[in-house]
């Protein structure tokens, strides 16, 4: 049952309800700051899957999990129909915000219960089912790869890989899944169509005053692992030309990677170094190995190619005057991709008669859609972050943001279920 006619939300007060569940999922894993901690398969994660388990069972959805913890919602309203799948993911990065991840999956579950009453009230049965997805291991803190989840589903990751991947205490996902009781056999359901919601984690929509952000496209991303190799010694007694100090030369690296950001006039770039290990990490040792990631990203191919190259480029000479040698290896990454222009059509007519200003936009961040777009129709929108904050306990986003983001959700389910893009894709 599309809505055509929905009563325009732009000047409503924020939905109670809705903000009461989702502090009810804030609680989980709350941190002293105003945050969540809570990575993938740790007991807050158990802890809020459990819950999500039981709102949508008290609503009348089964609920099942696949060979790699992702957990499904299932609102079978037309039996063998495929389903349209929603949501986003609940894991948080370490000391991480409330909203990323968690307001999707919330909005997905309260639109998917509107739209799924509303076909009751009216006595009309939808073309499609409707499901609400909570992806695992989207953020990719304990577990490498980020949106490990959704790319096992979409094929892009072997099963096998995922589940022998291990985090920094040598625990494997299969064992922390066990461990946390939602790992199952459910192969998935057949999807129509894919949408998520999620905070923007910029500030261009708060910048310029806009309430929803239709994502058209991707940046590029391009993501390393990067080993330095020197040798232990003594900080007080080694004679300085006689040090091979990898961490000289990991900071030397660290330097270059801001450097192309600093230095690139072209094109966006954003570079960054994270998650660092030294060895052996003592107050008295040149380290002699560090382990790092490295990140680049950028909405122009080609030009993240060059900055790659580039990068490349500076290790000799980082490995000569550092006494080091460096191992520079490339993980993963993503190329520029549209999201399809039927679904941003679609979600633009939505926003429209609900009175919600919207602008097209691209997303820097990853997210389970990057995937899904591959696989099924997708569609991927934005509410506003305050001052852009974001994997940041301060992250924020205003409740009436979140209301609206719910209501334009539900109208894009709502047409997705009667087979809208079907039409609009034609």
């Amino acid at each position: 049952m599309s809505n055509p006619a929905a009563t325009p939300t732009a000047e409503t007060a924020p939905d109670a309800t809705l903000l009461e569940d989702f502090a009810t999922l804030s609680a989980f894993g709350a941190t002293s700051g105003g945050g969540v901690d809570r990575q993938a398969a740790t007991a807050a994660d158990a802890e809020q899957r459990a819950w999500l388990h039981r709102w949508l069972t008290a609503r009348g959805a089964e609920v099942r999990y696949d060979g790699v913890g992702n957990q499904f919602g299932l609102f079978t309203v037309v039996p063998g129909a495929p389903y349209v799948l929603t949501g986003s993911h609940l894991d948080s990065q370490p000391l991480g915000g409330r909203y990323d991840g968690a307001y999707g999956v919330l909005a997905s579950a309260h639109a998917a219960y509107r739209a799924v009453s509303r076909y009751g009230a009216s006595g009309t049965a939808p073309k499609y089912n409707v499901a609400v997805v909570n992806w695992f291991n989207e953020e990719g803190c304990r577990f490498k790869p980020s949106m490990m989840g959704s790319s096992v589903f979409t094929g892009k990751l072997p099963v096998d890989t995922a589940l022998a991947t291990t985090d920094p205490a040598g625990t494997t996902v299969e064992a922390a899944l066990r461990k946390i009781g939602t790992i199952g056999d459910y192969a998935g359901p057949d999807v129509a169509a894919y949408a998520e919601i999620h905070i923007e984690q910029g500030r261009e929509l708060e910048n310029e005053g806009v309430t929803i952000g239709l994502v058209d496209s991707t940046w590029a991303a391009r993501k390393f692992q990067v080993v330095v190799r020197g040798e232990q010694s003594h900080t007080g007694s080694t004679v300085m030309a006689d040090r091979r100090d990898a961490l000289f030369g990991a900071s030397l690296l660290v330097v270059a990677v801001r450097e192309l950001a600093e230095q690139s006039k072209d094109f966006p770039l954003h570079t960054s170094v994270s998650e660092m290990s030294i060895e052996p990490n003592s107050p008295v040792v040149v380290a002699r190995e560090v382990r790092m990631h490295v990140d680049l990203r950028s909405p122009d191919e080609e030009f993240l190619a060059a900055a790659a190259a580039r990068l490349a480029e500076s290790v000799p000479g980082i490995e000569e005057r550092a006494s080091v040698s460096v191992e520079l290896v490339q993980t993963h990454g993503w190329g520029v991709a549209p999201f399809p222009a039927a679904g941003v059509r679609l979600a633009a007519r939505a926003a429209d008669e609900l009175g919600l200003s919207r602008r097209p936009m691209m997303t820097i961040a990853g997210h389970d859609s990057v995937n899904m777009k591959d696989v099924a129709p997708s569609i991927m929108m934005f509410v506003p972050s305050v001052e852009g904050i974001s994997h940041n306990e301060g992250e924020a986003t205003d409740d009436l943001d979140i209301s609206r983001g719910t209501d334009l959700l539900t109208e894009v389910v709502d047409r997705l279920m009667s087979g809208a893009l079907d039409t609009e894709a034609r």
